[in-house]
């Protein structure tokens, strides 16, 4: 056997598509991809049908019917009988002269036409390869001759049939798996996007059960003519690939992801969709081919219950994966019905293996491994939502519960319990720190705790006007419950002892979905991109001067931004801002309107005596007033960032005051509170300082109060090179706010 065809005996299944690519890169080598240009440079094919000689060992011995040859066909004697002059072929031949009998019971008889005379029976065809009988042609049945990517399909198929096969088979409960995706899936479309399919997962528990059962990952070879155990030394995981073609047919590759043993689910994830991308597109390279170790087909995704794949030589096992159904005695009932009765659907999992070198018991143990994991052993889901990054604990499995006894609490009851645990407590799951990954749980937010199940997802229960319902299913109340307390925002509030504040903000979180437009969107980039610019260039030009910069809580000016488009919208008079000096100079020009060239003018020592607010001051202790304009609909509000001369928060009640002077210079009654306080702090001196609770205690006095202030807090988690743990006892900077 030649080097190149060695090389193509590494493709497998493979070698088709190696055929039918290299007949485009002879009609037009640009039309392949270049990193196939030097595998076909000295590339030459083989025989294209790949079918055996009547000469090959397998039938040099035996004609069709497996009689020795010599018997069936003797030295043809009809050579020495006259023959026309055109071959019998292409005219009828004439009668030929009576063949000398073989024997002399057998007649000799006239040969027929298009075939010399044989002894004792009429001609036949030239005899065929064991095992493969002649089929008759259907009279009139068009006939075309398989060449090329179809005649090496036909090969491999054939050379499949000499790999001795069993097939173990095992259902699988598919609902954790399902329930599970939902939560990945969902994650991942409001992180990075993508999303997970069943395949994915199955794929990666086949992976991680080759580390129990490594003998599935073997293959059979025959090295100096002696059976040999090939044990690769890493697990190379085939993928089959189904390929739609622009005439409409339908072609299979094998493409494997190399080292799967050593990657996490992340990694694994992104280079299976790395493999069927470049299969789409016709980019995969001969590496890609060469080296499947285990290969997974789903042909569930075309409806297929289960299946028996063909095992290609040099593997050793391959698992199909079914469609994911109902068990067929349940499919005629209601979604309600299979719910209540705690039905699952299943996917039919098979194990087909080279029966040489493994036996039934070990498949059947295979099988039951990637069970185990599918239904979360050994930490499996949780390892999959710590790669993807997911703060949440996994759904687990576990069996059904029923609560039918007197004296024990209905699920009902258990359902209304559970809303009240995620208002009170769901800010604790909530993925509200950027710089540290943490999975997040609380066991007053764990349904396993409170008697329900994942069996009880799908099952309706009384709300009593949740989220304007009177009915919910178990799936869509954990929605809505983690989207408005668990996701990005949390929420702290059941502490307020008036029942109307409490359901005015849960009617403004609770069932709401928040989607930011396309224009919104660019509009809160390009604040977030003024904000870094203006950091960037003072850092480059005024490099060494003190500026206390914005770095780190740049998204502080699009949150500036949406108060202040809010406060214009409902026709407020003014807003009036305080902070500290971090990030002043940024909120200065890109809030309150201050033009660059005056803070650079700044920055270089010329500080205008006639400032107003810190006059003589240094640049970040100034204050300013001007005038904000909604980028989008035009309209303006007066706003005021006052001076700041010293000490954190000492700005607090110098602001409220101002406030409370200007409303009533307004006068515009009791209900008045036209003009709005923002103030700005850190997190460690909102904590830390007591000023901030003496102002706090001051909003509700009457002599005091302003209607109300925004408070912003840019948690950099850094206090003066502290750590949060060691700056305050609370578990939040904001936690001295009061509680009424």
């Amino acid at each position: 056997m030649s080097t190149q065809s060695r090389n193509l005996s590494n493709f497998g299944p493979n070698e088709w598509l190696v055929e039918e690519m290299y007949q485009q890169y002879l009609s037009d080598p640009a039309s392949v991809d270049a990193a196939w240009h030097d595998f076909f440079a000295d590339y030459r094919p083989g025989d294209p049908a790949g079918g055996r000689s009547a000469a090959s060992p397998d039938s040099a011995g035996k004609t069709q019917a497996g009689r020795p040859a010599a018997a069936a066909q003797p030295a043809a004697p009809a050579q020495a009988a006259p023959a026309p002059t055109a071959p019998a072929q292409a005219a009828p031949a004439r009668p030929a002269a009576p063949a000398r009998p073989a024997a002399p019971a057998q007649p000799a008889a006239p040969a027929r036409p298009a075939a010399p005379a044989q002894p004792a029976e009429p001609a036949k065809p030239a005899p065929k390869a064991a095992g493969r009988p002649a089929v008759p042609v259907p009279a009139g049945a068009a006939t075309n001759a398989l060449r090329g990517a179809a005649a090496r399909v036909v090969l491999n198929m054939e050379t499949s049939l000499t790999v001795p096969t069993a097939t173990s088979v095992r259902a699988v409960p598919a609902k954790l798996l399902a329930d599970n995706r939902i939560v990945i899936n969902n994650h991942l479309r409001r992180a990075r996007g993508g999303k997970a399919s069943f395949t994915h997962f199955i794929g990666y528990a086949v992976v991680k059960a080759l580390a129990d059962y490594p003998e599935m990952n073997r293959s059979f070879a025959e090295v100096d003519g002696r059976p040999t155990l090939v044990t690769p030394e890493h697990i190379n995981l085939g993928l089959a690939i189904d390929l739609p073609k622009n005439d409409g047919s339908r072609s299979l590759v094998v493409a494997s992801i190399k080292t799967t043993e050593s990657m996490n689910f992340r990694e694994f994830w992104l280079a299976y969709e790395d493999i069927i991308r470049r299969a789409r597109h016709s980019k995969l390279t001969t590496d890609d081919f060469a080296g499947t170790t285990i290969s997974l087909t789903n042909p569930g995704t075309i409806g297929t219950n289960h299946s028996m794949p063909r095992l290609m030589a040099g593997q050793g096992t391959i698992i199909g994966v079914g469609a994911m159904e109902y068990p067929a005695e349940f499919q005629g009932m209601s979604e309600e019905t299979l719910a209540d009765l705690g039905v699952s659907k299943i996917i039919t999992l098979t194990s087909t293996y080279d029966h040489r070198i493994i036996q039934g018991a070990q498949s059947g143990e295979f099988l039951k491994r990637i069970h185990e994991l599918l239904l979360g052993a050994d930490g499996f889901y949780d390892e999959i939502f710590e790669a993807l990054r997911v703060p949440y604990e996994p759904i687990r499995w576990m069996p059904d519960q029923r609560f039918s006894h007197e004296g024990q609490i209905d699920k009902a009851a258990r359902v209304i319990e559970l809303i009240n645990a995620y208002r009170t407590n769901g800010h604790l799951m909530a993925d509200t720190d950027p710089l540290e990954f943490e999975l997040r749980r609380h066991d007053d937010l764990d349904i396993t705790k409170h008697g329900l199940t994942l069996w009880d997802l799908d099952r309706e229960f009384p709300v009593g006007g949740f989220a304007g319902n009177r009915m919910m299913r178990l799936r869509e109340i954990l929605g809505v419950l983690r989207d408005a307390y668990c996701r990005r925002v949390g929420m702290e509030y059941m502490h307020i002892t008036d029942p109307e504040e409490r359901a005015w903000l849960q009617e403004r979180v609770e069932g709401q979905t928040f989607h930011l437009g396309r224009e919104e969107q660019k509009h809160v980039l390009g604040r977030l991109n003024v904000a870094e610019a203006f950091e960037t260039f003072l850092q480059t030009k005024y490099v060494g001067q003190r500026r206390f910069s914005l770095e780190g809580g740049e998204s502080l000016i699009p949150l500036l931004d949406a108060v202040m488009r809010s406060a214009a919208a409902a026709h407020l008079d003014e807003v009036c801002i305080g902070m500290a000096h971090r990030g002043r100079l940024n909120v200065l020009t890109n809030i309150a309107g201050k033009s660059y060239g005056r803070v650079f003018r700044e920055s270089e020592g010329n500080i205008d005596p006639a400032t107003i607010g810190g006059s003589g001051d240094v640049k970040y202790h100034l204050g300013t007033t001007g005038t904000f304009t909604d980028r989008l609909t035009g309209t303006t509000i007066d706003v005021s960032l006052t001076a700041n001369p010293s000490h954190l928060e000492a700005v607090d009640p110098v602001v409220e005051g101002m406030v409370r002077a200007k409303q009533d210079i307004l006068d515009k009654g009791e209900e008045g509170f036209t003009v709005l306080p923002v103030l700005i702090h850190g997190d460690a001196a909102f904590a830390g300082q007591g000023v901030v609770a003496e102002t706090l205690n001051l909003s509700q006095l009457r002599g005091y109060r302003t209607g109300g202030t925004v408070h912003l807090i840019i948690n950099n988690q850094v206090g003066f090179t502290t750590s949060p743990k060691a700056a305050r006892s609370s578990l939040y900077c904001g936690s001295c706010t009061p509680r009424r």
